[in-house]
């Protein structure tokens, strides 16, 4: 009798966290957009089927997450391949940021990146003229940010035999960097940034920018998506060009820290209270690497006195496992 037992036991938990699995969010290179007291929560798509483009999903808890109840689509869908968009195929790593009531979206597609705008936070977006930022050659991963001074940069991955950041000054309304701008914001430096564990070119990507108290912090992935060393890092510069000193306790987001594989490219966002978060991807299992699983972990900020900078870290056990909400 207790031997059934034990057995029923097992069952049932095998049970539980298989529905537990199939209800997780499996979104990749993610961003959370936050209005209104929700949260809004995008990414590359995998393993949920439907049109090519990007979804979105609400929450006001960041753990329960569902297609908004104004949504126009079934699937929450924001921005569709051959709506009024470029791209035809790999569409990548979104942020959304809003501008004197405009909506803009920023997105990866045939390896380039591109900006489409809407009047609604869930979209459409669309391009009034269809075609990529920078077509003068490939460049993917963008992330917009706006200094206090009103200028708005663009950062992004280029490729020279490895990916590597780059920024330059960026025209929201126009939709183009200014090419004298252009500079690499650092090279592979670091051990942690190359592991053995999956060898591939020198791989920094991802970027998210903040700014705190006159310095610009710069957050990156670093190692091959594919790499279950896959982690984060940021650099720290008192102009958006650099020079970046990346912080010697890097990677802040890692295996060793929040307990999964591949644990990358995700995007720092104010959740309840004002409590900081990041939030990024892991790797499907330790046997897989998709479709990627969407996490979400507390960040840790503290001033450092004597160097004048923020130091960040994580609380990680205190990862959040977004799932969609019960029908």
């Amino acid at each position: 009798m207790k031997l059934f037992l034990v057995y029923s036991i097992l069952v049932l938990t095998v049970l539980q966290g298989s529905t537990q699995t199939k209800r997780e969010i499996f979104f990749a290179d993610v961003t959370i957009f936050a209005e209104g007291g929700k949260y809004y929560l995008t990414g590359s798509k995998g393993g949920s089927g439907g049109p090519e483009g990007f979804a979105v999903l609400e929450s006001k808890d960041l753990k329960t997450w569902a297609v908004p109840a104004r949504s126009k689509d079934s699937l929450g869908m924001i921005l569709t391949k051959g709506d009024h968009t470029f791209g035809t195929r790999g569409f990548w790593a979104p942020q959304i940021v809003r501008e004197n009531g405009t909506y803009y979206i920023t997105y990866t597609a045939d390896e380039q990146t591109v900006l489409a705008e809407s009047e609604s936070l869930l979209g459409p977006y669309r391009q009034k003229e269809v075609g990529p930022i920078d077509g003068s050659e490939k460049n993917i991963d963008s992330f917009i940010f706006k200094d206090t001074d009103g200028k708005t940069y663009l950062y992004c991955v280029r490729f020279n035999k490895g990916n590597y950041l780059y920024v330059a000054e960026f025209d929201l309304k126009t939709g183009r960097i200014n090419p004298r701008t252009l500079k690499r914001c650092f090279d592979q430096t670091e051990a942690w940034e190359a592991t053995p564990n999956y060898k591939s070119v020198p791989i920094m990507e991802g970027p998210t920018v903040i700014k705190l108290k006159n310095k610009y912090y710069l957050f990156y992935s670093a190692n091959h998506f594919q790499n279950i060393d896959y982690a984060i890092g940021y650099a720290v510069a008192d102009s958006p060009y650099g020079p970046w000193q990346k912080y010697k306790n890097n990677p802040i987001i890692h295996r060793s820290i929040v307990g999964e594989n591949g644990s990358g490219h995700g995007d720092l966002f104010e959740g309840p209270g004002n409590q900081l978060y990041y939030v990024y991807h892991i790797h499907n299992s330790s046997d897989n690497v998709s479709p990627r699983r969407t996490r979400i972990v507390p960040v840790i900020k503290q001033w450092d006195q004597k160097a004048g900078v923020y130091t960040f870290s994580v609380n990680g056990k205190g990862v959040i496992v977004p799932v969609m909400a019960e029908k």
